[in-house]
């Protein structure tokens, strides 16, 4: 007899995925947009609080890796909380196979959800703006991190937000598995702090950190930073739906209705 306080088995992973994928699927339209715009704004928040141990250090891997910590934040908030995030619903995707879900209803929750966090970070982004913050040193590390982000290659760019979102979903994968918020959180802690550490490029992320780098005096052309929205958004895309949940639902549904 299966305990209640038991973690959930991978194949029931799936078929809660699969349930939740329809469940985003069919949000009223303002309620998807607004828990979008919590979204971005709570990844910011994750974004800022990386820049902050980031400033005044060098880079190093514990430092990164600190950085890594507190930038969880985010989708901790996202998770416990309640919101969209567009990169963690590549996991919709298996509904969508398994025709739970239809394509139209698929990009109707992707598009809504990208355009609503990207309102929410570039919000949050304007308030630091307003706040002064960006006249501190503080200001001075999203000059850093803006500059390096679009000074990547295209390859480079979609190679590593490939990478990024594969933990990512695996994060969130790993939430479903949890029965209570701490177990949530832990989750989400070590696969996030993952990605940052390696310096991997998350779409959402970097539509809080490119603008607040761009309002802090970096000269990075508009150009640049949807050039690298857009290659690390395929390659989210590409590691969260093409990889993490094509494999999982091939391994755990073998092809079948959940």
């Amino acid at each position: 007899m299966e305990n209640e306080h038991d973690a959930y088995k991978p194949a029931q992973i799936a078929a809660l995925i699969e349930s939740a994928g329809v469940a985003k699927a069919r949000l009223p339209f303002g309620q998807m947009l607004t828990l979008a715009v919590l979204a971005g704004a709570f990844i910011g928040f994750g974004g800022a609080a990386y820049l902050m141990v980031m400033t005044g250090v060098e880079p190093t891997g514990p430092a990164k890796l600190l950085g890594g910590v507190v930038f969880s934040l985010g989708l901790i908030l996202c998770i416990v909380g309640g919101a969209e995030l567009f990169t963690g619903n590549a996991l919709m995707v298996m509904a969508a196979v398994d025709g739970k879900i239809s394509p139209t209803e698929l990009l109707r929750n992707w598009g809504v959800v990208y355009v609503g966090n990207a309102i929410g970070a570039l919000g949050l982004a304007a308030a630091f703006w307003a706040s002064g913050m960006l006249a501190l040193p503080f200001g001075e590390t999203a000059v850093k991190v803006a500059l390096a982000k679009t000074a990547l290659t295209p390859l480079a760019m979609l190679a590593k937000g490939a990478l990024c979102n594969a933990l990512v979903c695996l994060a969130v994968w790993l939430t479903f598995s949890a029965r209570d918020t701490t177990g949530k959180i832990f989750a989400v802690l070590w696969p996030i702090s993952a990605f940052v550490l390696l310096g991997l490029e998350h779409s959402i992320a970097n539509m809080f950190l490119i603008p607040l780098g761009i309002l802090a005096g970096a000269d990075v052309s508009l150009t640049a930073g949807l050039t690298n929205l857009f290659w690390v958004t395929l390659g989210n895309l590409a590691g969260g739906a093409g990889g993490v949940a094509l494999a999982y639902r091939y391994a755990y549904l073998g092809g079948k209705r959940a």
